[in-house]
């Protein structure tokens, strides 16, 4: 039992507590790949998303690159990056991400992209060479990618499956009540099938979703999520702190304390989620290479 003081909706503070605010580390190794980030000329989500970890992952050698350009075809109610009509796929994007790859020395790479609800195939085909391009380099390398829905489109979802990532996350993001005025375009139960394929497909792929707190959601909403998830064969879950990114967006319902983030994490690890990572400042690539070793260690392929 989780026992959370929770209001369902409360004024936007207009300020953040104190343990949201941290120092951004900019010292010689944030120097060295935010350069070779540049010169690459890849955009990453680290920067276009305005996350608040760019300085502790920039310092520890760890990207999170976004592909299929810099506009999202949806106007999800909590994102930084601006909605829009991309231009066509970049052919050279997959090479350019492997040979990135290459020049920071990752071992494990994170790859996630704007939704394309203006291609047949929702970018999915993108996703599959910027994967076997990265493999290319190394069988060593961990490859982790962040999916949209793809639209429900079956096929395209295993054109990504077929390429073999290491991990593949798809965030729920929020409760099912939030979605049509935050989550516009999306649909809560097809994003649980996306989940449950990859699940039945290839039980060998870690599988990884995450949520935002503080967008006015309850904790009895949450755990009922945590079940879902847990239920279609989720392995890794991920809970932060919704940051509102600019004034057009969602404003901030609750700023959660890091214990209740603490409770909210142990519960789900009763569930038998392998890995939790729950905290004001977790995002979907939290630690991920952390975490991705600390579930492959102990984990069992739990039946399809």
């Amino acid at each position: 039992m989780v026992h959370v003081s929770y209001p369902s909706r409360a004024a936007d503070t207009g300020g953040k507590p104190l343990w949201l605010k941290k120092e951004i580390a900019r010292g010689a190794v944030y120097r060295s790949v935010a350069a070779a980030v540049r010169a690459s000329g890849l955009r990453t989500v680290c920067e276009d998303a305005r996350c608040p970890n760019r300085g502790d992952c920039f310092s520890s050698g760890a990207v999170t690159f976004l592909i299929l350009g810099d506009r999202c075809t949806r106007s999800c109610r909590f994102c930084a990056i601006p909605p829009g009509r991309p231009g066509l796929p970049n052919p050279d994007e997959p090479l350019r991400i492997a040979a990135a790859v290459r020049t920071l020395g990752l071992t494990h790479v994170v790859i996630t992209s704007v939704t394309r609800d203006d291609l047949p195939d929702g970018g999915a085909k993108q996703f599959a060479d910027t994967i076997r391009a990265v493999r290319a380099i190394s069988s060593e390398i961990a490859i982790e990618v962040l999916i949209p829905d793809f639209g429900g489109n079956d096929d395209a979802l295993r054109l990504v499956l077929d390429s073999s990532p290491s991990v593949i996350g798809h965030n729920i993001e929020t409760v099912p009540r939030l979605y049509a005025g935050i989550r516009r375009g999306a649909d809560y139960s097809r994003s649980l099938d996306v989940i449950r394929a990859i699940r039945r497909y290839d039980p060998r792929i870690v599988t990884k979703s995450g949520l935002m707190l503080g967008l006015g959601e309850t904790v009895p909403e949450l755990t009922a999520v945590f079940a879902d998830l847990h239920d279609c064969g989720c392995d890794m879950l991920t809970l932060g702190q919704y940051l509102r990114p600019d004034r057009e967006c969602e404003p901030v319902s609750r700023f959660v304390k890091p214990d209740e983030f603490a409770r909210l994490g142990q519960a789900a690890r009763e569930m038998g989620f392998g890995h939790v990572e729950a905290g004001p400042f977790v995002r979907s690539s939290f630690h991920a290479g952390e975490a991705f070793r600390a579930v492959t260690a102990g984990r069992h392929v739990l039946p399809a």
